[in-house]
């Protein structure tokens, strides 16, 4: 994501200062709101490009979600509109899950289509794990502990699994979890590679939506399918255009050719927008949070007592009022928001910078400067890295604070990443929303999120029996050591925040809580 330049406030920045820049980065004077449209068009963009192919054995990432959501569907989701993940039937009607969480059975719905004009039926669920499993990509976890998929008849199936796992039924919900491919669509389109060329630019899934255009890097289209089982959308076309920064965004949005923005404004321009009638805002809850990552790897932080104390040392409430005001809160939990109850897994980290002082009062000078890395794509994370900055540069560490592609970020898990830094700054969501799908992915040694390769054998240990029995207390004390290691520290809870045109209609009830930066677009209407 390019700064931009005319909305991005400093670290240093006063609060008079920041009233004036929110003014000048408004949208001007004019307050009528911008005419609706009559074609049943929705114009909506994405900031930069996916990144990945919308192909839900593939897609791994953000904002494609908005793609991958709406044109593939899964055996069940997370209801919409709420605050707590709750399962939903979606092409299973009703589930059952035996006492030791190993054997699942389920009713499918009948009358469903694929894309391609086929038929749903039982013979899907074990022809789309298959090719999850075949093309091997992050999501390729969820089904790996699949020991069978017997079917009754075409519109009953059971599931089996190797061990027990409670959290099964969360990643088949989950926005990344294995969605149901047209069987004859996967052999007919097969390739060398598992139908992967083909569904970069096409798709076999059974959603609202078909995939209508796929340029990387400049535009994507949906468009409404016909014989969709469920209530159909009143916006019979999506258009998707990629825009290369914020700034351009913003301008075609408060022009009208945007109905919304929904991800990766700057607080500037949340705060703008949250003062103007002109426009709608909504902020929607979500599971994502900022995350303060420590490289254990690293100079000073090779030692526990010294990543502690540098957590010790973030003075968090004044980085959420100065980032985050209206749209997010400190974090509460060691794990993201709306997972577990209030009671669990608290993150109690005191505000105390003499510790790291006194040992940094006792480091050559060469020793005394480090680097703050974010996701370049992400302009509040540049906020905070500076918020940091000043901070620790009262104890007497120099830092510097430097964006990173994310292509390059993901390349770290399970590396030497010698060009990691060490510190690291991303807001990032569960795959599902039990707190094994979160801790496993960025605590245990094999995480692919575990980005600066931080571990500790209790905590895998305790993860592990969580993921058995589900019990909160187990997840409860696998974040008190993972707190212990002095590598993780959740910064903020964050919203989505969405600002859309007034005449935009659906956007909470079109929301859902696991699936930050998008909606379910058949929801959505003109009012």
């Amino acid at each position: 994501m390019i700064r931009p330049a005319r909305c991005l406030l400093t670290a240093t920045a006063f609060a008079s200062a920041a009233l004036l820049t929110l003014t000048a980065c408004g949208s001007g004077n004019d307050k009528t709101p911008n005419a609706a449209p009559t074609d049943k068009v929705l114009h909506l963009s994405f900031l930069q490009d996916p990144g990945q192919p919308p192909d839900p054995d593939v897609y791994y990432a953000g904002q494609g979600l908005l793609l991958t959501t709406n044109i593939y569907e899964g055996l069940l989701q997370f209801a919409p509109g709420t605050e707590k993940a709750q399962l939903q039937p979606l092409l299973a009607t009703s589930w059952t899950a035996s006492p030791d969480n190993k054997v699942f059975t389920f009713a499918l719905r009948q009358g469903v289509k694929f894309h391609d004009g086929t038929p749903f039926t039982s013979a899907a669920i074990k022809a789309s794990f298959d090719r999850r499993l075949a093309v091997n990509q992050g999501p390729a976890y969820m089904v790996s502990d699949i020991e069978s998929v017997t079917t009754q008849g075409d519109f009953a199936a059971t599931i089996t699994l190797k061990a027990p796992n409670a959290v099964f039924l969360d990643y088949l919900a989950s926005p990344y979890g294995p969605r149901m491919l047209s069987p004859t669509g996967l052999a007919t389109n097969a390739g060398s590679d598992h139908d992967q060329n083909y569904l970069t630019t096409h798709d076999l899934g059974t959603g609202p939506y078909t995939l209508t255009d796929a340029k990387v890097g400049s535009h994507y289209g949906l468009g409404a399918f016909d014989d969709y089982w469920g209530a159909k959308p009143y916006f019979t076309t999506v258009d998707l255009p990629v825009v290369t920064d914020t700034s351009s965004q913003q301008l075609q949005f408060d022009n009208g050719q945007l109905a919304a923005v929904l991800h990766d404004l700057p607080s500037p321009a949340v705060a703008s927008y949250l003062g103007n009638s002109k426009f709608a805002t909504y902020s929607l809850p979500t599971m994502m949070s900022n995350y303060f990552y420590v490289n254990p790897h690293k100079g000073m932080f090779t030692d526990q007592a010294a990543r502690t104390a540098l957590l010790q040392s973030i003075d968090v409430n004044q980085i959420v009022q100065q980032t985050y005001s209206g749209r997010g809160k400190a974090g509460a939990q060691v794990y993201p928001p709306n997972m577990m109850a209030a009671q669990y897994a608290k993150q109690t980290i005191p505000h105390d910078t003499s510790a790291l002082a006194k040992i940094v009062s006792g480091l050559p000078a060469d020793k005394k400067t480090v680097t703050i890395g974010y996701d370049s794509s992400n302009p509040d994370n540049q906020l905070v890295g500076n918020l940091v900055q000043t901070q620790l540069a009262t104890v007497g560490i120099t830092a510097k604070v430097q964006g990173y592609p994310t292509s390059q970020i993901y390349g770290w898990p399970g590396t030497s990443a010698d060009d990691a830094p060490e510190m690291l700054l991303l807001a990032g969501w569960p795959d599902a929303p039990s707190p094994y799908t979160w801790g496993h992915i960025n605590f245990d040694p094999d995480g692919g999120l575990n980005y600066l390769n931080c571990s500790a054998p209790d905590l895998t240990a305790s993860l592990s029996e969580g993921r058995g029995t589900g019990s909160d207390d187990v997840f409860s004390h696998a974040a008190a050591q993972a707190s212990a290691t002095g590598c993780w520290l959740n910064i903020a809870d964050v919203d989505d925040f969405v600002v859309a045109q007034p005449w935009l209609k659906g956007v909470t009830e079109a929301h859902m809580v696991t699936e930050p930066n998008s909606l379910r677009l058949a929801a959505l209407s003109v009012g």
